[in-house]
C-alpha cells in the first residue's frame, strides 16, 4: 500500500493517466480548518496540462469535487461545490466549510483522453520506451498493466499529491504562516545566477523579526507567476534566465527531444524542532518524498553537494542569540527544524518520451529501432513540477508537526465534562 506523508498526516490515491478520474483521500488533518474549494483548485490549476504551453499539449480542466471531510451549519455555502451524477442519482459536493477531522475524499475527472495513441505499447508485443516504466511495470503487473499515458506511473498521478499538499499547506499557513515556493533553476545546460534562496535571504534580511509576512509572501509569488515577455510563465526568480530558458524548451521540443531540468523548493517560516533525529528524521522524509517525485534523479538539502568541497568553518552555520546566521544546512540539524527556511534542489531526467529514434526492445526482448508514433508530452518535466514539489514538502512538514505535538500532551484536552 502507498501513502504519502504519514502516520499522522497522509495521502493516499488511485486512478490511472486515461481512467475515468483520479481519486484522492486526505488522513488526519485536524479539525477546525476553513477551507474554500477555490483554494485546492488554485494549485491544481498550475499543475494541470494545458495550463503552461511550454508543457504537454494534453488540456484537462482538472475541477475538483471534495466528497468528505469538510461541514459547516450553514449548508448552503456548503453544498455549492460541482455536481456529480451516476447514472439516475445527481448529488452536489462541498464548496467551503470546516475540516472535522474524518477522512477528505475527492476526485478530479479525467476527459482528455486519447487512448488510442498508446496501442504502440499494448500487449506483450508492445513495444518499449528508452526510459520509461514500459518494461518494468509489464512483467510486474505478469501483463496486466494499463498502458495508456504510462498509467499510473503517469504524472497526472501527482493530482493527489497536489489536492493532499493543498490542506497541509494551508493548515500551515494558518497556524505558523509558512510559506512554500518553487524556482526553476536549471534547464538543460543552462542554469539560473540568481537563487530563490538568495532572493528569498534578502527578503528575510529586511524583515524586523526574521519572518515573511503575509505581503511579502504575496509579492514573491507574484514575481514567480510574472509573464514574460514572450507571454510565456517560466516560474524563475532569475528572468534573465527564464527566458532564455523558453527559447530552448521551445527549440528542443521542434527537434523532437527533451531537457532535463533542476528546481528549487524553499519553505519559509517553519517551525522549529519538529522532525526526529535518525530513522525518522525530516531530511530522510524530504529527501525520500521529494526524490521519489515522478522523473527525479536526485534530491539535494540546504547546499547540497557543493558541501563536499568545503571546510567546516566554512560550511557550519554561525549563532546568535537572535538565531543562525546562515543557512548551509538548508534549514535542517539532525533532520530536525532550525526555523531558517526549508531549502531542496531536486534535478529532474529530460522527459523519457521523444520523438527521435532510439534502441529498443519489443516487451518480448525481440530488439527494434523504437520510434514515438503518437503521444502529447512535456519536452521539460521542470515546467509543471514546482507545485508537485511544494505539496510533497508541506505534507511531510505536516505530519512531522503533528507528530511533535503529540508529544505535548495536555490534560485539559483529555476532558469531556
Amino acid at each position: 500500500m502507498e501513502v504519502l506523508g504519514g502516520p499522522l498526516f497522509g495521502v493516499a490515491g488511485a486512478g490511472e493517466s486515461h481512467g475515468p478520474a483520479i481519486t484522492t483521500m486526505v488522513f488526519g488533518c485536524p479539525p477546525g480548518l476553513r477551507v474554500e474549494r477555490a483554494q485546492i483548485q488554485h494549485y491544481l490549476d498550475r499543475r494541470r496540462p494545458g495550463s503552461n504551453k511550454l508543457g504537454t499539449p494534453r488540456r484537462e480542466d482538472d475541477q475538483v469535487a471534495l466528497l468528505s471531510g469538510l461541514y459547516a451549519q450553514d449548508h448552503e455555502p456548503l453544498l455549492a461545490g460541482p455536481a456529480l451524477r451516476l447514472g439516475a442519482v445527481e448529488t452536489v459536493s462541498y464548496e467551503s466549510g470546516y475540516t472535522t477531522g474524518e477522512p477528505i475524499a475527492a476526485v478530479v475527472l479525467s476527459a482528455a483522453k486519447r487512448s488510442a495513441d498508446y496501442q504502440q505499447f499494448a500487449g506483450p508485443q508492445g513495444e518499449v520506451r528508452p526510459g520509461h516504466t514500459d518494461l518494468v511495470k509489464h512483467y510486474k503487473s505478469q501483463g496486466f498493466v494499463d498502458v495508456r499515458g504510462g498509467g499510473r506511473s503517469s504524472y497526472r498521478s501527482t493530482t493527489s499529491d497536489v489536492i493532499g499538499g493543498s490542506f497541509a499547506r494551508l493548515f500551515l499557513a494558518e497556524h505558523f504562516g509558512t510559506a512554500i515556493f518553487s524556482s526553476i533553476c536549471q534547464v538543460g545546460p543552462l542554469e539560473a545566477e540568481l537563487a530563490l534562496a538568495d532572493r528569498i535571504g534578502d527578503l528575510l534580511a529586511e524583515s524586523a523579526d526574521g519572518r515573511l509576512s503575509p505581503e511579502a509572501c504575496a509579492g514573491l509569488e507574484a514575481e514567480l507567476e510574472a509573464e514574460l515577455d514572450s507571454g510565456d510563465i517560466l516560474r524563475a526568480v532569475d528572468r534573465d534566465f527564464a527566458a532564455r530558458a523558453v527559447e530552448l524548451i521551445a527549440a528542443t521540443r521542434k527537434d523532437g527531444d527533451s531537457l532535463g531540468s533542476a528546481l528549487e523548493v524553499v519553505a519559509v517560516n517553519v517551525p522549529a524542532l519538529v522532525g526526529e533525529p535518525l530513522y525518522q528524521s525530516l531530511k530522510l522524509r524530504l529527501m525520500g518524498s521529494l526524490g521519489g517525485l515522478h522523473a527525479v534523479q536526485a534530491c539535494e538539502i540546504g547546499g547540497g553537494r557543493a558541501v563536499a568541497g568545503r571546510r567546516g568553518s566554512d560550511n557550519n552555520d554561525p549563532i546568535r542569540k537572535g538565531g543562525y546566521q546562515r543557512n548551509s544546512h538548508g534549514g535542517l540539524l539532525g533532520g530536525m527544524t532550525t526555523g531558517m527556511p526549508l531549502t531542496c534542489r531536486v534535478s529532474f531526467k529530460p522527459t523519457s518520451s521523444i520523438a527521435l529514434p532510439q534502441d529498443s526492445v519489443h516487451k518480448d526482448l525481440a530488439e527494434i529501432e523504437y520510434q514515438l508514433k503518437k503521444g502529447r508530452h512535456d519536452p521539460c518535466l521542470g515546467v509543471r513540477a514546482g507545485v508537485t514539489l511544494e505539496s510533497r514538502l508541506a505534507i511531510e512538514l505536516l505530519n512531522a508537526v503533528l507528530e511533535h505535538q503529540a508529544r505535548r500532551i495536555d490534560a485539559d484536552n483529555f476532558k469531556l465534562f
